[in-house]
C-alpha cells in the first residue's frame, strides 16, 4: 500500500510538471544557398498534446545550364 500511494503521489508530480510547461521542439535544418531566391522547402508539426515537434527543411536544387 506504501509503494501504491508512492507512485500515485510521482505520477501527480509528473503530471504537474508536464502541465505547468508544455514542451515542444523545433528542428530547423537550412543547407539552401543564401543567393537562391525561392528554395525548396519542406515544413512538418506534429502535436502529440504532451509534446510539440515543428520540422524545416530548406535546399537548393540542381539548376540544369549550370547557373
Amino acid at each position: 500500500m506504501r509503494h501504491r500511494r508512492a507512485a500515485i503521489a510521482a505520477l501527480a508530480l509528473l503530471l504537474g510538471a508536464v502541465a505547468l510547461r508544455h514542451p515542444s521542439a523545433d528542428i530547423q535544418i537550412l543547407t539552401h544557398q543564401a543567393a537562391d531566391p525561392s528554395p525548396s522547402r519542406v515544413k512538418a508539426a506534429l502535436d502529440l498534446g504532451i509534446m510539440g515537434f515543428s520540422l524545416l527543411i530548406t535546399w537548393t536544387g540542381n539548376r540544369l545550364g549550370g547557373g
